[in-house]
């Protein structure tokens, strides 16, 4: 196969499918030579009439970046595209195998098994996963594989009039991408996520690498394009106010694609009713193995999985209402991938309300015994409801705000706060045993402890640039309303005890609140 569009040679055929043998093996790379590249966007265009890409999305673009001061200013070029990673994380995200790596190192996708759940989006570093708005499926740069397999060069390689990208074997020790790799100073972005990309830039200047390392212009007046600026929307660049931090050169980002967040706040609201769902059971159980609730009492054996049982289901209905193809909602459970924490916690979730409509049966029939034997198998599955989105955030490998490892407590202690504070109003109704004021005692210690947590993440020092602007952007940026209003209702919480049921339902909006800012502020640090 030839390594240039120039090349006559009729392209030899290669067995570089997905079942290919382990003796043709191919790996598959891309060089691109940013001392050759001019910055025509001919390779944008040709993505774009090879793949049939509509208009709003792209799979490639150039980004330009001015750096230095008049009258000492250059552009700088970066071609911003799939890295095609050894270790991709869409894939390990993916919970339908719709995002898969070939054998040939090609990371491909099927828009047949995507369920549109934009898990790869978030766990992209990268930022070059999108969701076509005609047919609602993920996609990005694929190298063109239908092209590879019939031995053509991809669309972006033929048209390049430089010759500035470069498409080859990086096994062959011949190839002229192999040889760049191993003899040039090459490039890759962000390697700090340890992705292994074999999309490598000779000659790159580091201001277009690093997405923090230019600053936005002012007003958002970038050349021959216009960022949105609707809610969703991630402007590209840094502002001034934040830095420089990734750079000591003058950098300002003069052309960029408009980018967005995958989730909305229907994952800032499943987060808040999971939490009632696995809070409520864990704090009931917790008090019938005190003493402080019967075994056999109405509110254990019927209120505690009906309340628990409503807000899983709201839970569910918000996880498939957020898909892009609701309707293949099913995928996750008929062609798993097992490494994904969507499929892992769609597991959690299903085994969970299977025990509490087995709970329900039983307190219905008059049967409390049962429903105290299934506390051994309901207390580990009520935790494991309530921390695993962490392990799901933690897969989003791109947000460096979600990569804390106490986000797992963190949301159990939320869990005990959305709980108690629950089935404290739930309890009121009846009151046994004055149940409602050790309840009260809870919210206050939970909602301690839960503010604790938040001073923490947002006064101690972060280790990476990314996450440091992402704790701005919730504190102090758009989210900063969100947030305070999320800080001072969930105090209120800390006064449960002397203001009684008062205080519950401002502690739980203030939790929402906390929520929808910490979801929102992770996805809002640009990535290109």
């Amino acid at each position: 196969m030839p390594e240039s569009h120039h090349a006559a040679a009729e392209p030899k055929p290669l067995n570089i499918g997905p079942e290919a043998s382990s003796v043709d093996l191919v790996q598959w790379a891309k060089v691109i030579d940013h001392t050759r590249c001019i910055g025509c966007h001919a390779c944008t265009v040709a993505c774009k009439s090879e793949n049939e890409v509509p208009l709003s999305v792209t799979r490639t673009y150039v980004k330009h970046v001015e750096v230095g001061a008049f009258p000492q200013v250059r552009r700088s070029y970066q071609v911003t595209r799939c890295n095609q990673c050894a270790d991709a994380p869409c894939v390990t995200a993916c919970p339908t195998s719709a995002m898969f790596k070939r054998s040939d190192g090609i990371v491909d996708f099927d828009k047949a098994a995507c369920i549109g759940c934009k898990a790869c989006i978030a766990a992209c570093p990268y930022d070059a996963i999108f969701i076509n708005p005609e047919d609602h499926s993920a996609e990005k740069c694929n190298f063109c594989a239908h092209r590879i397999d019939g031995g053509l060069e991809p669309a972006c390689v033929v048209v390049c009039p430089t010759e500035a990208i470069l498409v080859g074997d990086l096994n062959d020790p011949d190839s002229k991408v192999a040889r760049y790799v191993h003899r040039d100073a090459v490039q890759v972005r962000r390697p700090e996520k340890e992705t292994r990309p074999t999309l490598f830039y000779k000659g790159a200047h580091q201001a277009t690498l690093d997405p923090l390392a230019a600053r936005r212009p002012d007003g958002g007046l970038f050349a021959f394009s216009q960022q949105t600026d609707e809610t969703l929307a991630v402007p590209s660049g840094q502002p001034e106010s934040h830095g420089p931090w990734n750079s000591s050169a003058a950098a300002l980002l003069t052309y960029d694609v408009s980018h967005r967040v995958p989730w909305d706040f229907r994952v800032s609201l499943y987060t808040w009713t999971k939490g009632i769902a696995s809070g409520v059971y864990l704090v009931a159980l917790g008090l019938a193995m005190l003493g402080l609730l019967s075994w056999s009492d109405p509110l254990w054996t019927v209120g505690v999985p009906v309340m628990a049982g409503a807000f899983l289901a709201a839970t569910s209905l918000l996880l498939i209402w957020d898909l892009e193809h609701p309707a293949r909602f099913m995928y996750i459970f008929l062609r798993p991938q097992w490494k994904s924490w969507l499929v892992r916690g769609g597991v959690i979730l299903s085994l969970f309300g299977l025990l509490l409509a087995i709970h329900f049966l039983a307190g219905l029939g008059g049967r409390p015994e049962v429903t105290r034997g299934l506390a051994w198998a309901g207390l580990p599955l009520a935790v494991l409801t309530a921390v695993y989105t962490a392990y799901l955030f933690a897969q989003a490998r791109a947000r460096d705000l979600w990569q804390n490892p106490l986000l797992p407590g963190h949301l159990l202690v939320q869990a005990v706060l959305a709980g108690a504070g629950s089935l404290a109003l739930l309890a009121a109704l009846g009151d046994p045993s004055g149940m409602v004021a050790f309840l009260l005692f809870v919210v206050t210690g939970a909602s301690a402890v839960h503010l604790l947590m938040v001073a923490g993440e947002v006064t101690l020092t972060h280790g990476t640039a990314h996450a440091r602007l992402a704790v701005e952007e919730m504190v102090w940026g758009r989210h900063g309303r969100a947030f305070w209003m999320g800080v001072v209702l969930g105090g209120v919480g800390l006064l449960a005890p002397w203001i009684g049921l008062w205080a519950v339902l401002p502690a739980l909006v203030g939790l929402i609140l906390y929520e929808h800012a910490y979801v929102q502020a992770g996805q809002s640090v640009p990535l290109a």
